[in-house]
């Protein structure tokens, strides 16, 4: 598959600390450009959180993006998405089992080792950070660098996302270091965090990608 070069994460968590809602964000980000959008929610997948996804679902397919999932293979058959699996999620072959051959399926990985046996599995992309440091998670894995990414980039011929820690003024070392696509949560919640200036910072990450 070719990824877009921006993969914005809607995470539940950023999102709600800025007063901003699922289906609001993700609006705002696909009229400013984005064409996949990840929904990462860690807490308890309620009958809210849902309906939330399912506005998003509708929204992707009226823009003609991606939508995929973080770890919960089942609602990422619900919606009809494509599915992000990390290392200590449902194994890829069995993933793939449950949302079928169509679904775009992506792989977290860590490190070089990761990285390598990705490439036999039954994914579409493999991601691989934290590239810098980040807040995003609590327990972060060891920061990967730029260095071992370029390194890196030549273990697999899958689309590779970089993740972690990426903002507007790394991004362009990123791109130049191997990634495909660069993952990105807390660099495109600008503050304020309005409809416009949500929809304004993806159209300036845009630019950036395609330069």
């Amino acid at each position: 598959m070719t990824l877009p070069r921006v993969y914005p994460i809607l995470d539940t968590d950023a999102l709600g600390r800025r007063g901003l809602t699922l289906a609001a964000a993700a609006e705002a980000f696909l009229q400013g450009g984005a064409r996949i959008l990840q929904i990462r929610h860690k807490g308890h997948w309620s009958r809210a959180v849902h309906q939330d996804a399912i506005q998003v679902a509708e929204l992707c397919r009226r823009f003609g993006a991606t939508l995929i999932v973080n770890d919960r293979a089942d609602f990422a058959r619900l919606l009809s998405a494509g599915l992000h699996l990390g290392q200590d999620d449902l194994a890829p072959t069995d993933a793939r089992g449950l949302v079928g051959a169509g679904a775009v399926v992506g792989f977290s990985s860590h490190n070089a080792a990761q990285l390598a046996a990705a490439a036999v599995e039954p994914v579409d992309y493999v991601a691989l950070g934290p590239i810098f440091s980040t807040s995003s998670k609590q327990n972060p894995d060891p920061v990967v660098g730029l260095d071992e990414l370029r390194r890196c980039r030549a273990l697999t011929a899958k689309p590779l996302v970089a993740i972690g820690g990426i903002t507007a003024g790394n991004a362009p070392a990123v791109f130049e270091a191997g990634a495909d696509s660069v993952a990105v949560i807390a660099d495109l919640l600008p503050d304020p965090a309005t409809f416009g200036s949500l929809r304004q910072r993806m159209e300036e990450w845009q630019a950036i990608a395609n330069r």
